[in-house]
């Protein structure tokens, strides 16, 4: 198991991972790159964790996160890869894909969801598809997330005490814990079958996520050809002299209350009573203290 990475390196360390993803993505801008990074692994592996950290500081309009819902009756009867084709990259675009077409070679198969058939038909048809993707000029990386089984027990205990987090653990979830092995023999042979020199698999160990997500980002940037873009300088211009506008009266009856203000005088009056509180609790015992004197002298 790898030593848990200290808070104050990997902060410092993401930062400017961070920024050089800021860079990264402005060659993509103006090269017309298209980049796809795939993100697999088990259930509470961290990949949406390490997806929020790549995209922190990147522009949504230019790096967008797809992460499609389970598929509809409709789907079911298109190909396969029909409905992730719509959300490839155009010229200048990064897509975060937070699972992907691998569902079908993962939890899809390993729980039933689609026949053998249809699982078999997959793995001869997705080294096909990426080539595809990768001769058309898309830069496609993909990764699988790798955790224990007793770490991936630890982290669903966590999110089902945890009311902000409850609402990623799902029935599938909690149930992966009895096919630990199944999923295991299903990975095995997903990279058996798609593990391709056009897109290899890269695995990121996330035992420990700090330490997953500043190698997986590292490795990342190390992968694109992203050169310096030089960004021209904006001037902030001196504001004109005003020209008389007056602002109307405010409504009070569609403005937004000043609920902060609120939250400071509750807190205020709440700091007052813990402070009357404190001196009564201290005259208390400092009462009590002299009772307790005066009767031992008696």
């Amino acid at each position: 198991m790898s030593k848990r990475m200290a808070k104050k390196l990997y902060e410092s360390e993401l930062m400017i991972l961070q920024a050089k993803l800021v860079d990264m993505q402005a060659w993509v801008q103006q090269s017309g790159a298209r980049i796809v990074v795939i993100f697999e692994g088990r259930d509470a592996a961290g990949k949406g964790s390490t997806i929020k950290r790549v995209s922190e500081y990147l522009n949504a309009r230019v790096t967008k996160i797809v992460a499609l819902p389970t598929p509809s009756e409709r789907d079911k009867t298109r190909w396969y890869f029909q409905r992730y084709v719509p959300h490839l990259p155009a010229a200048g675009e990064i897509v975060l894909m937070d699972r992907s077409w691998y569902n079908r070679a993962g939890v899809e198969h390993v729980m039933g969801y689609c026949t053998n058939e249809e699982y078999h038909r997959f793995l001869h048809q997705a080294p096909i598809f990426e080539r595809m993707l990768v001769e058309d000029g898309i830069i496609l990386l993909k990764y699988w997330f790798s955790v224990s089984d007793v770490e991936q027990e630890a982290r669903f205990k966590s999110r089902a005490k945890d009311p902000m987090r409850r609402w990623k653990l799902s029935p599938n979830d909690v149930l992966s814990i009895t096919k630990w092995e199944d999923y295991s023999r299903a990975k095995d042979t997903m990279f058996v079958h798609t593990d391709i020199p056009e897109s290899p698999w890269y695995e990121v160990d996330n035992e420990d996520k700090r330490r997953g997500r500043i190698n997986m980002i590292a490795h990342l940037l190390s992968k694109i050809p992203y050169e310096q873009v030089e960004r021209e300088e904006i001037e902030i211009p001196p504001r004109p002299a005003s020209g008389g506008y007056e602002r109307p009266p405010r409504n009070e009856d569609t403005a937004v209350p000043d609920y902060v203000d609120e939250l400071a005088r509750h807190g205020k009056d709440e700091r007052i009573a813990s402070k009357k509180g404190k001196r009564k609790r201290e005259s208390d015992a400092a009462a009590i203290a002299t009772r307790e004197e005066d009767t031992s002298a008696a």
